[in-house]
């Protein structure tokens, strides 16, 4: 079931910000959640891959805040921290808590965006999602999301593609990684 997307502030920022980088989005509001990575998938009827995770990692800064960094990830990946590390430069790395991802976007994971940011922040874009025509990215809100080509989902969120994700072992342990709540989430 579909909800109206008007009046809602977090879908408008982004909405905003597809718009001043010249891009019309067309955002879908569910009635249920698109939390997770397979209810997005289920949602939209698209392959979990295509289903853009926005994970957020902080990078600490000496007498300062940490430097976030978005990974726009395929669904069925998880990041590698050693690989994002080395794509980024930074010697120190980890994953966001959900409390300071709230704090560094504006968003609260399972509906953080790619754009719409209340400041600029450097994004790193696995090269997975380049494997289909069409990603489906989480728009402010854990049920809320919008098509786009990989092309357009690079230049939106101004990201560098880079190998970051985990290498894939066998498709039992894929299977079983996909199967894990926390690996997965549209913009957690």
């Amino acid at each position: 079931m579909l909800s109206p997307t008007r009046g809602d502030p977090a879908i408008q920022g982004v909405v905003d910000a597809a718009a001043r980088k010249g891009v019309t989005l067309e955002v879908t509001v569910f009635d249920e959640s698109t939390h997770t990575a397979a209810e997005a998938a289920a949602a939209v009827g698209a392959e979990i891959g295509q289903i853009v995770k926005s994970l957020v990692f902080v990078a600490p800064r000496e007498g300062g805040a940490p430097e976030p960094i978005l990974c726009l990830v395929a669904g069925s990946n998880r990041v590698d921290v050693a690989r994002l590390a080395a794509v980024t430069g930074e010697r120190e790395i980890r994953r966001a808590t959900a409390r300071e991802a709230h704090e560094l976007t504006g968003f609260s994971i399972g509906g953080i965006p790619p754009i719409g940011h209340g400041r600029a922040i450097r994004a790193v874009m696995d090269p997975d999602l380049g494997r289909f025509p069409v990603v489906w990215a989480a728009a402010g809100r854990p049920t809320a999301v919008f098509p786009v080509t990989p092309a357009s989902l690079r230049v939106l969120a101004n990201a560098v593609v880079a190998p970051i994700a985990e290498e894939r072992a066998t498709e039992g342990a894929a299977a079983e990684r996909n199967a894990d709540p926390a690996s997965q989430g549209a913009g957690a």
